[in-house]
């Protein structure tokens, strides 16, 4: 099995990482109240998760 000879420094690390995050994250819909929302994630808006109330909803002002 292949070993390194040395550590991989922090910043050649994040070098390498750096453009895992230049796109912006997808959004999906919200089924309760039609609201953009991040995927497997609970409804910023309504709270909900598959069709549960799993938050209290931040009322917007």
């Amino acid at each position: 099995m292949a070993v390194p000879k040395k550590k991989t420094s922090k910043s050649r690390k994040n070098m390498r990482r750096a453009h895992d995050f230049m796109t912006a994250p997808s959004l999906s819909v919200c089924p309760q109240c039609n609201e953009a929302k991040m995927p497997h994630r609970a409804c910023p808006s309504c709270g909900t998760y598959k069709g549960k109330q799993v938050a209290g909803a931040e009322k917007k002002a």
